[in-house]
């Protein structure tokens, strides 16, 4: 069941492009659509070291983070990412990631796999549409709420 809009409001996710990757558009259009859907969106930019995802992170007091990464070396720029997360006190954050994660043809299912195994709840390949995004987040959020409530 999709979280109503009042809900939405309550849910801070942090966006941006991890490590060197300069390739924003996708993570802007992503970050656009997530806001105009009412959740409140702190966007980094290009060229986020892992830090300032965390740093934003603690400052916000975000629910989630979602990194993007198109130029294909988005497993080394998230390995140790949930480790980070959980040092700085953010262990029960939601962590995404999505775009072009790998360099050569790989199968998405290995990929996926690698993600969550390093802590990711969810990995997104290229292409994922934005209302599959935000019926995910409606899904987590939800069950996350429902879990807290218990």
């Amino acid at each position: 069941m999709p979280l109503t809009s009042d809900q939405r409001a309550k849910v801070t996710l942090v966006t941006g492009v991890i490590g060197a990757d300069t390739h924003i558009v996708g993570n802007r259009i992503l970050s656009m659509a997530l806001e105009k859907e009412g959740f409140n969106v702190i966007t980094l930019g290009a060229l986020t070291p892992s830090e300032d995802f965390i740093k934003a992170a603690i400052e916000t007091a975000a629910d989630a983070i979602l990194v993007s990464s198109l130029y294909g070396q988005g497993e080394l720029d998230c390995r140790g990412f949930r480790d980070m997360c959980v040092e700085a006190g953010l262990e029960d954050i939601v962590l995404y990631v999505g775009g072009n994660l790998v360099v050569g043809k790989q199968s998405w299912d290995e990929v996926e796999q690698r993600f969550v195994d390093m802590g990711f709840n969810r990995a997104f390949p290229p292409g994922t549409r934005t209302p599959d995004v935000v019926t995910l987040l409606d899904q987590d959020f939800a069950t996350k709420a429902s879990g807290a409530a218990a």
